[in-house]
Order: structure tokens, then C-alpha cells, then sequence
């Protein structure tokens, strides 16, 4: 929460208390509906879907980074000064959290803390995130002159994938295999095609046929091979032993 809401601006009050990621309203009925866009000229979140009226505006892409709100640092700094801010890297670019993260307990120990909420950081770090420090400066300073930017042109990145909610589901490993038990021979295993062999074999000395050999066989198939051979072994002639 912030300390004072008063000497704020009132399209960065409104970016830290908004929430984010929820199902838009308008477009409730469309897919990739999720709230991910931050209009700072009409201080309102949008969906990929409300874009078009706003292009010519200041616009603010939100990602999500272990559960959370983040943006990215490079438009952070357009915004705010984001010194001493612990930034973190996500699908190759560095971000910041917009709001202080829920601590699961509390414990204090050696090592460095960020000044609003305890939180453990990496030297040389002070906050944990932007309202962290926002926070801070309104408790010791009283205003946040000198620490905002004044910004004109805030575009999207130029690829649209950066506005759709990334999938929750991760890709198993090994994915671009073929399914369980194929063997690599498009959902039939080795073992169903060295049975067919042999139910062949069989059939054709039933009829009186000449033994089957399959003239294309898979190189995983020892199976059909074997059975060919033990289906064409007949005893010999039986000889005596010779008398002395």
C-alpha cells in the first residue's frame, strides 16, 4: 500500500493499485481477453482487444514474472528512476516489480534487505520493487520530485507476442518425440510388426505358399527374422549310427 496517494500522480496511483491479468469485460466472450496493457493517457488497463483507439497513447506493457506484476526496466526508466531497484531477467529482458511481494514469513538475518519490507536482496539493491521505493521516498523525502520522468512516447514492442498472456501449462520434455510405445514408425511399435510378420509366415505354409521373407523389413525388427527362421526348420533325415 502506498504511504500517501497524495503527492502521486494520479496515472502512477492507479498503475500500482490496478489489477492486472484479469478477463476484460468488453471482450469477455474473445480469446487472449486478459488485461496486460496499461494506458497511461486514459490511466486504464486494456486487453490486446482494446488496443486499436489507443495506439496513439502512452502505452505500458505488464508481464507476469513468478506470479507477479513486472515491467520491463528499459520502460520503467523512462517513467521513474529505478536506481537501486533489484531487477530480474525474464525471456531475455530485465524487469521490475510494481508492487512488494507477500513474504511467506518473516526473518531477518545477515546480509542485505530492501529498506521498505525486509525482503532479502542481492548487493547493492535497496528495494524489492518500484512501490517499495516509492514508499521509502514518500516516508523520507515527502514527494517524489526528482525521481519521475517526464515521457511523451511510450509505443508496444513491435512484436504483438510480448501482449498475449503467456500458456501456464509448460511443454513436456521431449515433446517433439512420438507418442509412447511408437517406436518411431508413425504409432506402430516393433512388436506389432514383427507379429504381423509372423501371422504372414504362418499363413503361407498353411497354404502350401512359399515362406514369406518380407522384402522391406524395419531395422528394429530381430523379431520377425527369428520367427522366419524357426518356421523354416524341418528335421532332417534321421541317419544311424554306424556299426562296428
Amino acid at each position: 500500500m502506498l504511504v500517501s496517494s497524495s503527492h502521486i500522480p494520479y496515472w502512477l496511483q492507479v498503475l500500482l493499485t490496478e489489477k492486472f491479468y484479469n478477463a476484460c469485460i468488453i471482450h469477455e466472450e474473445a480469446k487472449k481477453n486478459e488485461k496486460n496493457v496499461y494506458c497511461l493517457d486514459c490511466c486504464i488497463s486494456l486487453c490486446p482487444h482494446c488496443l486499436p483507439p489507443h495506439r496513439s497513447h502512452r502505452l505500458l506493457q505488464i508481464r507476469r514474472y513468478v506470479y507477479h506484476d513486472v515491467i520491463r526496466l528499459d520502460d520503467a526508466g523512462k517513467l521513474f528512476d529505478c536506481t537501486a531497484v533489484q531487477s530480474y531477467t525474464t525471456n531475455s529482458a530485465k524487469v521490475v516489480f510494481l508492487n512488494q511481494r507477500p513474504q511467506t514469513r518473516n526473518f531477518r538475518g545477515s546480509g542485505n534487505f530492501c529498506s521498505t519490507c525486509d525482503r532479502s536482496l542481492q548487493d547493492p539493491y535497496q528495494y524489492c520493487s518500484l512501490s517499495c521505493k516509492i514508499n521509502y521516498l514518500l516516508r523520507t523525502t515527502g514527494g517524489l520530485s526528482g525521481y519521475l520522468y517526464e515521457c511523451n512516447y511510450l509505443p508496444l514492442p513491435d512484436s504483438d507476442d510480448g501482449l498475449m498472456t503467456p500458456d501456464s501449462v509448460l511443454e513436456p520434455a521431449g515433446s517433439n518425440r512420438t507418442s509412447s510405445g511408437s517406436g518411431g514408425f508413425g504409432g506402430v511399435d516393433c512388436r506389432t510388426l514383427a507379429c504381423t510378420a509372423t501371422t504372414e509366415i504362418v499363413r503361407k505354409k498353411r497354404s502350401g505358399g512359399s515362406a514369406y521373407r518380407p522384402a522391406c523389413r524395419p531395422a528394429c525388427s530381430p523379431v520377425s527374422e527369428i520367427s522366419a527362421s524357426l518356421m523354416n526348420r524341418r528335421k532332417g533325415t534321421p541317419q544311424r549310427a554306424p556299426l562296428y
